[in-house]
C-alpha cells in the first residue's frame, strides 16, 4: 500500500467547507471513527488517512500534493509521536506546513501535552478522542 492509507472523496458536487482533511493516527479504529464523523457531516471533500507519521511527513513534503486544510493529529504514536511529527513536518515543509491547521486529537489528559501542543503555532486546537459530530463545526470555524 502506498503512503496514503486511504483516500475518500465526498461524491457531492460543489465546494465543501473543508476541502481536504488529513488524519494521522496509528489506531485503525480511531481513524475509522474520525472518518465516519467527517463523512457523515457532508462538510469534507477529501479525507487522507495515515497510520504512519513518517509517511505523512513524506507526503506533505511532496511538491505536487493537494492542499491540506486540516490535519487531525494523534499525540501518542509509536516510533514518532505527534510532537515529533510537528517538528519533522515543519523542518521538511517549511512555510508550506504553516498554512495547515493542525488539531491535536488525543485521549491524553496530561496538561503538559496541552501546553506543549500550544507551543506550536500551527496547532490551533486540542480535541479529545473520539471526534464528535459537533467537532466538525469547530474545524470549520478554525478555517
Amino acid at each position: 500500500m502506498n503512503a496514503v492509507a486511504e483516500r475518500s472523496e465526498n461524491p457531492h458536487d460543489g465546494a465543501m467547507p473543508i476541502e481536504t482533511v488529513m488524519i494521522i493516527d496509528d489506531d485503525r479504529f480511531d481513524q475509522m471513527l474520525s472518518k465516519r464523523v467527517l463523512e457523515r457531516s457532508d462538510m469534507v471533500g477529501t479525507i487522507l488517512q495515515f497510520q504512519s507519521p513518517e509517511e505523512a511527513v513524506s507526503f506533505l513534503a511532496q511538491d505536487n500534493r493537494p492542499a491540506i486544510d486540516i490535519i487531525l493529529l494523534d499525540i501518542n504514536m509509536p516510533r514518532m509521536n505527534g510532537f515529533e511529527f510537528l517538528e519533522a513536518a515543519t523542518k521538511a515543509c517549511g512555510p508550506n506546513f504553516a498554512s495547515c491547521v493542525v488539531v491535536m486529537l488525543t485521549t491524553s489528559l496530561d496538561p503538559s501535552d496541552l501546553e506543549r501542543a500550544n507551543s506550536f503555532s500551527v496547532v490551533k486546537d486540542y480535541f479529545s478522542k473520539p471526534l464528535e459530530p459537533a467537532d466538525v463545526q469547530k474545524l470549520i470555524d478554525l478555517l
